[in-house]
């Protein structure tokens, strides 16, 4: 059974730090990239960065670039994403998705072939 467990997320004041996990499961971690994504009340679902298969590559939202690190612990099938200076818009669920691709973007999420649940980040002002 193909999983995907986003935790990390919580209540934080504005300027705090975050880092959420995505821990992968049911399938083979080395051959898919792993992206996250957010959804803030209202509003459409957006990218926020991604990692490629073995860390081929990496991606970043404009909006959060400055401002975040995704990393991946192979040896753990985890992804983190490491989120400095939160700022109130940041209050969204985080997910974390799969695609087998060495190569990956967060414009096009249909692409993703596996969701996990989401993590609820909340920054207060």
């Amino acid at each position: 059974e193909v999983q995907l467990v986003a935790s990390g997320g919580g209540l934080v004041q504005a300027g705090g730090s975050l880092r959420l996990s995505c821990a992968a499961s049911g399938f083979t971690f080395d051959d898919y990239a792993i992206g996250w994504f957010r959804q803030a009340p209202g509003k459409e679902r957006e990218g926020v960065s991604c990692i490629g298969s073995r860390g081929a590559s990496t991606v970043y939202a404009d909006s959060v670039r400055a401002r975040v690190t995704i990393s991946s612990d192979n040896a753990k099938n985890t992804v983190y994403l490491q989120i400095n200076s939160l700022k109130t818009e940041d209050t969204a669920v985080y997910y974390c998705a799969a695609e087998r691709t060495a190569f990956c973007k967060v414009a096009n999420m249909t692409t993703y072939d596996y969701w996990g649940q989401g993590t609820q980040v909340s920054v207060s002002s």
